[in-house]
Parts: C-alpha cells; structure tokens; sequence
C-alpha cells in the first residue's frame, strides 16, 4: 500500500530543504536562502494536510514467487516521494527518511499521528563533519588500538538519527534500614585502642524523579544509548516534524511498559544511592532492607538526537554512537593483543621486582 507523504521545500526555488545544526533554521543548499521553522511550517500546512488525507491509489494484484515472507511483509512500507514521484521503501519503524533517487528528505507524517505522535524533540546542534572528527580524536586517545585502524579502516556509513526515548516522571517513596558503625582511635599508654559503635540507621521519605530517559528502539544498543547520554533538558521543546528534514528517525518499537522496567531499576538504584548520601557521618554502612515504591507516575515521548557511524576494518564492522547535542561519543574499538599484553608486562614488571625484594632481601 502506498501512502503519501510531505517534505519541506524551498519556496523560493522549490529545493529541499534541511535543518541546521548551527543556525536552527531550515536551509536551502541550491539558492541559499534560510527561513524560521514557524514560517515554513506555516507554508507548508496545507501541502501536509492534504498529504495526510489523499487518497489510496489502487495496487495491481499480481502474484509473484519467492516474494516476502508474511512477517517479512508486515514490516514494510511504501510511501511516494513528493518531489520525484519515486517509491520509498522503510520499515514499520521509520519517520522520516531519503529518496535514493533525488535524495529529497521525507518525513512520513503517518508515522507519528495520534499516540505515536512525540511529545518533545531535542534538535542536532552539531553536524555530520563535528561527528566524523570526533572518532577520528576518539581513535587517537585509544592506546591499545592497532596501529594500522586508524589509516586503512573506513566510515561506511554516517547517519543521524533521531532515536525514540520514554521519559519517566514520578515520585518514589523510600524505606531503607542500615546498620552503621562510627569507629575512633586514640593511645593509652603503650596501646593504640579503636572504639566503635553500632547503629540501626533508618530513612524514610519521597523522592521526586524527572524525565527519566529510556530508549524505545531495539533496533539500537541500550547500552550505547545509556553511555552517551545525559541529555540536556535545556534544548527540550514541543514536538514538530520541522527538525527532521536531513535526518532519520524511528518511532518506538518497545512501548513504554515494555521499558518500565529499566526505568524502575534506574529510579530504585537513585533513590538508594540519594538516602545513602544522607549518612554521610557514619564509618561504615552495610544495608539490610530497602523498599522503593512508585507511587505516582507519568510518561512522555520523546525523540533525542544521535549520530550513529559504522567504520569497517579488516572485515569487520564497528558501530560508534554520538550524541548529537553534546558530541559525547562511545563505540566498540579491536585491540591490539600485543600492546595490550606490553601493557601488561609495563605494570606488572615493577610489582614483581618490589615483590621479590620484598620476599628476599627483607
């Protein structure tokens, strides 16, 4: 089935446009002129509108052999280009991508309508060519890397994506038991004597928690997304399709109650570490209950800013992730086995001189 869908043109000659990163306005790369998002999403309304209700063109039935599976088929869509009339293949997943034939950006309005609509955006605030100097300076911090990746591997692709994230408000109520120990040392006489006392600790009260970030993609990794965070609120503002132009981006394929339960452990492990900060005094504190319960709570919808590069090496293929607000960036680098190994020997061949001066000449 074939949908329609909108991009953002220039007005003026009729060119896609795109945002950027720098000037938080949508750009045109053939004429050069630059307009406010307000603007152009005013302009642009009633092309949208009338996108969103054209009608179905009818398909042909044919049937073909050793076409998609029926799961396979469930997941793709189709949707027509509005500059060159060409087809645009994408998964269930994504809202906005690029025609291969023009290279017109797309958004897929569709994609976002009703409860799938976001609540919030973060928009990129640095681009592509921020993202390819900033592995090239990650490369270089890497001791143990190869010494061959860094000139003969590539980026095989680079692409930013606007990544889907529940926000999970609340507040939680905490009860936690510790037993405690003050110790104090002080000489008699000839003898060092250490006193220590004992305490049962308890701390009862709420915490507040604020949009507390958890991915919605399966399609990328938590644990890449958990370390380039955090994101800063700062930049939060109300949903609009007018960021996308230039970019990706996936709507949730994990729901907010599938990820309630990264939320959960998050805002538990806070709380406890937040109550823990409050027993400052005591030498020693080991923790025999805890019970953190939310007893209210909110969830938001959100899309954040991530540029993701792929460089191939050796056959191999490396996926780096970077925050596209902040620049923060993480990845999976090889290792060299033999520097790593001289490493090694570097730390522990002092050690065992010490050691056997130790053992023998003392």
């Amino acid at each position: 089935m074939s949908y329609q869908v909108t991009s953002y043109q220039c007005p003026n000659c009729l060119a896609p446009l795109r945002y950027d990163t720098n000037g938080d306005r949508l750009v045109c790369d053939n004429c050069g002129n630059s307009f406010e998002i307000t603007i152009i999403q005013q302009l642009f309304a009633d092309k949208e509108q009338q996108a969103n209700s054209a009608d179905v063109l009818p398909e042909w039935n044919i049937s073909m052999i050793g076409g998609f599976s029926p799961d396979e088929a469930a997941h793709l869509r189709s949707y027509t280009c509005p500059s060159c009339a060409a087809e645009i293949i994408c998964d269930d997943t994504s809202g906005a991508s690029s025609c291969h034939y023009c290279g017109n950006p797309t958004v897929i309005p569709s994609q976002f309508r009703d409860q799938l609509k976001p609540d919030y955006i973060i928009p990129f605030k640095v681009n592509k060519e921020y993202a390819i100097e900033g592995l090239n300076k990650y490369y270089r911090k890497k001791r143990l890397l190869p010494k061959d990746f860094s000139d003969s591997n590539h980026i095989e692709e680079i692409k930013g994506v606007y990544v889907p994230f529940w926000l999970y408000d609340g507040v939680a109520h905490a009860l936690l038991r510790y037993h405690g120990t003050k110790s104090h040392s002080y000489r008699r006489g000839n003898y060092e004597i250490t006193e220590t006392d004992h305490y049962r600790v308890v701390r009862e009260g709420n915490v507040v928690f604020e949009k507390i970030p958890v991915d919605g993609s399966s399609r990328i990794s938590d644990a890449h997304m958990d370390s380039i965070g955090p994101f800063d609120y700062i930049d939060l503002r109300p949903f609009t399709t007018a960021y996308f132009p230039g970019f990706l981006a996936d709507k949730y394929d994990e729901d907010a109650l599938m990820c309630s339960t990264r939320a959960n452990n998050r805002i538990i492990a806070s709380t406890e570490h937040v109550v823990k900060d409050t027993m400052n005094e005591y030498s020693t504190l080991t923790k025999e209950y805890s019970s953190v319960n939310l007893i209210s709570s909110d969830v938001k919808y959100a899309l954040f800013p991530v540029w993701l590069l792929t460089s191939r090496w050796k056959d191999q293929s490396f996926l780096f992730a970077m925050n596209g607000q902040t620049g923060k960036l993480i990845g999976d680098l090889p290792v060299d086995r033999g520097r790593y190994w001289g490493w090694i020997l570097r730390i522990a061949g002092p050690i065992a001189i010490i050691l056997a001066i130790l053992l023998f000449f003392i």
